[in-house]
């Protein structure tokens, strides 16, 4: 029998938790092959493939995703 692997979530740095107004964004890169993102508040996750998310993450960085003020 195969071990079931739980995702271990990490919250960024530039997170500024608040117990009274928990709302961070946490990434679990723990398990091959995926990607999970939870949600502070609500405790949804979502998951990803590797490509998917580092696909993300080169868009972002080059600001495809900015919101305007």
């Amino acid at each position: 029998m195969s071990e079931v692997l739980e995702f271990e979530f990490r919250t960024s740095s530039a997170c500024k938790y608040d117990n009274d107004n928990p709302r961070c964004v946490e990434v679990a890169t723990n398990i091959p092959g995926k990607v999970a993102v939870r949600s502070t508040t609500t405790g949804r996750t979502v998951e990803f493939t590797v490509v998917e998310w580092t696909d993300f993450l080169s868009g972002a960085k080059l600001g495809e995703f900015d919101v305007a003020a």
